[in-house]
């Protein structure tokens, strides 16, 4: 359900809000946060799906602040989403003109869910210092989205690492989970040396890329070096050095699986998809309390990290970073030989048909065969 209120209050959008909770039966003890979406109206709609699909998994009062004009008389323009159109929360959307587009935080306020925690949230682009945002101050977690800036990535997180406050995070950080999952399960099996350097190799556009190699700079403490991909975007591969081999975990560009290869191992296939945006968001509202491992990976570890002057292909044919067609080439080969497998198994494991010897099985056989097709033809 979608209800309109143009040129209204905060106060009848609460009042309005307990009438329809009171309508549909929708409780408010049910929603365990508050969060504040500040977008402009060009990335509205996406967001807001997107936070619906996040508030499955925590449910929450959704508040979406969108700046229109500064020009003109001060109106708020409000929109309440229940039911369907709000996932398993309940929306609010409000449209800020005049002089009423400065005063955000004075505006949601009086909406905010009495006694929970509060979650900002910035798709686009977000303010330099998170913190230091009129409604980023009101907030326990802050979250961005370096990607989804319009200013280059590795510029975003110079800034994000310069204002950082506890509390702070981003969407990049919550997409390189399970690289950073496979990698440290990599790391925990025999011979257990240490690792004396690492290559990444990702897009320009990816600063979750720049975050991976943070991370591993902060939690290693080794020389990390950042290798970019003329094409794609987003993390192509890992490399980590060590005295006994080299740990290579490769995706491809458009693909779903990875190659992990290891000395002493054979070369598995790892499924490694990418990570929606709601997934994200969802995993950032998992958890209030800061994020320490970030702030290593943002304001630490990436400072340690170098740029390197190859590109990927050129680090490839230096023998810096695996190579992303032999790690293609090989998954290919690993999911025939796989394919193989399974019908050879299947064949083994069909049933054989019991033999017969008694010839006067076999006549009795064939006169009751020899009967059901005459009955057919008659």
């Amino acid at each position: 359900m979608i209800v309109d209120l143009p040129d209204t209050t905060t106060a009848a959008i609460s009042a309005r809000l307990v009438r329809l909770r009171a309508d549909t039966g929708s409780m408010a003890l049910s929603r365990v946060l508050t969060l504040l979406v500040v977008v402009d109206e060009a990335h509205a709609d996406a967001a807001i799906e997107t936070a619906n699909d996040a508030s499955r998994q925590h449910p929450c009062r959704i508040i979406v602040v969108i700046a229109g004009s500064k020009r003109g008389a001060a109106r708020l323009d409000g929109q309440i989403r229940v039911g369907g159109d709000a996932g398993a929360s309940e929306v609010v959307v409000l449209r800020l003109f005049g002089r009423l587009a400065s005063h955000g935080r004075a505006v949601v306020t009086p909406l905010l869910l009495a006694d929970s925690p509060i979650v900002a949230w910035w798709p686009a682009n977000g303010p330099h210092e998170p913190s230091k945002d009129p409604i980023g101050m009101m907030a326990q977690r802050r979250v961005t989205d370096a990607a989804r800036s319009s200013t280059t990535s590795r510029t975003v997180l110079r800034r994000l690492s310069d204002g950082y406050a506890a509390g702070d995070s981003d969407l990049a950080w919550s997409r390189i989970t399970l690289w950073r999952g496979l990698l440290t399960a990599a790391l925990d099996q025999p011979p257990y040396e240490p690792v004396t350097s690492a290559v990444v190799v990702a897009a320009a556009d990816s600063p979750s890329g720049d975050l991976l190699a943070g991370w591993l700079a902060a939690r290693l403490k080794c020389p990390v070096s950042i290798a970019r991909a003329r094409s794609g975007s987003g993390i192509v591969s890992v490399r980590l050095e060590r005295d006994g081999g080299s740990i290579d975990l490769v995706r491809p560009v458009d693909g779903n699986t990875a190659t992990l290869a290891q000395p002493g191992q054979p070369v598995r296939t790892l499924a490694l998809a990418h990570r929606g945006d709601a997934e994200c968001l969802a995993d950032e509202l998992r958890r209030l309390d800061p994020d320490e491992v970030y702030h290593d990976a943002l304001v630490v570890g990436l400072r340690r990290c170098t740029v390197s002057r190859q590109t990927a292909s050129e680090a490839v044919r230096a023998g810096r970073a695996p190579s992303v067609a032999e790690a293609e080439r090989t998954a290919k080969r690993l999911r025939r030989a796989a394919r193989a497998s399974t019908r050879s198994a299947m064949v083994e494991a069909a049933p054989m048909p019991p033999k017969v010897d008694d010839p006067e099985v076999v006549k009795q056989a064939a006169k009751d065969k020899l009967a059901e097709v005459k009955e057919r033809r008659s």
